[in-house]
């Protein structure tokens, strides 16, 4: 745990009592602070009563009195489409809103650094698609280097449930918007942007408010390095924004399909090579195309990201290669489950919106496509230029018929559930063909997350 620093003997209120409630309410405790907490569900309520809290319903007037501060769990929306009435209430009584990554950026430096040889770094990875993974290839390549490292954020473990700091440690954290946007305190020391695509539009006011919650751990966090995907308009904005010329190695470029040899520092993927670049030599190559946890191009996307970030801290080309070799992947991102007569089966249930089904459906050829759930703003229309290599859909979920009319001439059928579909691609593939599950939507409408989706497909696979 990470106690909180400059709380003592301050009260402190937290909103939402999910995993890093729970974790920011002890974190504060053990920085000194007096915690009252309040969530809108009964049960949690009773949970963190039964735990020792004090709960405070902060949707009353009359329980603000002395509270120096709100932090909030990422999913609580702080202002679009509106603001949760209570932190309308600290809004208008102008009590700071805070989350539980702005006290870890405040308080994780401590005194006992002074002791150390090698001073703690932080990475931080955000973007729309592949943070994930990025993160998680940054974590085990460090850990294949012998670096002392942790992992956590929108990953794993909440940010003040890490240990502190370690001699020479690199902490690896995943970010969302969610997170970024709110956070009074950004401050690490390599800031990794994946890319960009429409997503909580609704929660951000639209893209531009998307962006800008992105944009804000590299312009208010002040990174000694940026990383920076540029396959989009806004990574190439980004990228412009920190760096004070073509030439300016504190921005790594990355890409995924476009070479890069004008600038001081970038890393591309093409043809299924990485390639790294220093002000317009090459000094490193490493050949993707065998590396199983990590296919297609939009995982050599991520790979780029992570090489960049790891040789942003010190690591040499060759362990970022070995490392490579032995990532086996995240569960439910372009994961192999089993291949049973010559016919793989693909779990990429994290693909929840168009843009990630479509890097999937560039990823393998002869795709058997399980498809549907609870659509987004759009559909799917948008991938009828990307379904070559479709040989069938199956359509599941809640827009299954509302999907099934814009895929135009891809053959397709409407199951309805994971059931059906699982076993009606089993019983037509054929040996050569991938069944790839990579929804294109959200899981709610039939499961609690994503997760529970993939492990669903997983289950069924096995047991064919």
């Amino acid at each position: 745990m990470i106690p909180v620093q400059g709380v003592s003997g301050q009260t402190i209120a937290v909103l939402g009592l999910g995993r890093s409630g729970k974790a920011t309410a002890a974190a504060l405790q053990a920085g000194g602070a007096h915690v009252v907490v309040w969530d809108d569900g009964q049960e949690a309520r009773a949970g963190a009563e039964a735990e020792g809290l004090e709960v405070r319903d902060l949707s009353r007037e009359d329980t603000w009195e002395g509270i120096g501060a709100l932090i909030t769990s990422p999913g609580i929306p702080h202002l679009y489409p509106q603001p949760n009435p209570v932190i309308a209430r600290a809004l208008e009584k102008g009590v700071p809103v805070d989350n539980d990554i702005g006290l870890f950026f405040r308080s994780f430096a401590t005194r006992d650094w002074d002791e150390f040889d090698t001073m703690p770094r932080v990475i931080t990875v955000t973007g729309s698609n592949g943070k994930s993974t990025t993160t998680a290839l940054i974590h085990h390549i460090l850990q294949a280097a012998g670096r002392p490292t942790q992992m956590g954020g929108n990953i794993g473990t909440g940010v003040l449930s890490l240990e502190p700091a370690h001699d020479g440690e690199v902490v690896v954290i995943e970010l969302s918007s969610y997170q970024t946007d709110l956070a009074r305190a950004l401050t690490p020391d390599v800031a990794v942007f994946t890319n960009l695509s429409p997503d909580h539009l609704d929660r951000h006011g639209g893209p531009g408010g998307y962006f800008a919650a992105k944009r804000r751990l590299f312009a208010e966090g002040g990174p000694d390095r940026c990383v920076i995907g540029i396959d989009e308009v806004e990574g190439r904005y980004l990228a412009n924004q920190m760096g004070q010329g073509p030439g300016d190695d504190r921005v790594i470029r990355v890409s995924s399909g476009q070479k890069l040899d004008r600038f001081g520092w970038a890393v591309f993927a093409k043809k299924g090579f990485l390639n790294e670049y220093r002000k317009g030599r090459q000094v490193a190559s490493i050949d993707l195309r065998g590396i199983g946890g990590l296919p297609g191009a939009h995982n050599h996307q991520n790979a780029c990201a992570a090489y960049a970030a790891c040789r942003a801290v010190g690591i040499a080309p060759r362990e970022i290669e070995a490392a490579f070799h032995s990532f086996a992947g995240l569960p439910h991102r372009s994961q192999t489950v089993r291949e049973l007569n010559g016919v793989r089966y693909v779990n990429d249930s994290k693909a929840t919106n168009v843009d990630a089904a479509q890097q999937a459906l560039h990823a393998f050829t002869r795709i058997r496509w399980i498809v549907g759930g609870l659509g987004k703003d759009g559909g799917i229309g948008a991938l009828q230029p990307h379904l070559a290599e479709v040989v069938k859909a199956y359509l599941i979920g809640h827009s299954a018929r509302d999907f099934a009319l814009q895929l135009g001439e891809t053959p397709h059928e409407v199951v309805d559930t994971m059931e059906a579909a699982v076993a009606r691609a089993h019983a037509e593939a054929v040996a050569g063909e991938t069944v790839l599950l990579a929804p294109a939507a959200a899981s709610f409408d039939q499961y609690p997350n994503f997760e529970k989706r993939g492990e669903h497909f997983t289950q069924l696979v096995n047991a064919l």
